[in-house]
């Protein structure tokens, strides 16, 4: 919990447009409904993580092809330990993962 604590902080105090990458282990998931409650399309390029906030856009890289994938975060997670950040299927499919992946993640 104190690791998450001062992962969102860091996150906060970063200025606006600063490059903050991680690298990490990505999963697919598709929720029809968001954490605010917005309603979602499996198909659509968009991602859960942790301290981003709702809105933010993300470059995720999947570091096996090089292919990335530009989304926009609109829910909370990943849950599961060692994950840095879920993925719609369509934004997976746009990076060419049917599972988890190692990937970088640029906020934009």
């Amino acid at each position: 919990m104190r690791a998450i604590f001062f992962m969102a902080l860091f996150a906060m105090l970063l200025p606006e447009g600063a490059i903050a990458s991680q690298i990490g282990i990505a999963s697919r998931y598709c929720h029809h409904q968001s954490a605010r409650g917005r309603r979602l399309s499996c198909s659509a390029k968009v991602a859960a993580h942790r301290t981003l906030p709702f809105g933010t856009r993300a470059r995720v890289r999947n570091l096996a092809n090089g292919r990335s994938v530009t989304v926009t975060i609109v829910d909370r997670g990943p849950y599961t330990k060692g994950r840095i950040i879920d993925l719609s299927q369509g934004a997976a499919d746009a990076i060419g993962s049917s599972d988890l992946m190692r990937v970088e993640v640029t906020r934009k």
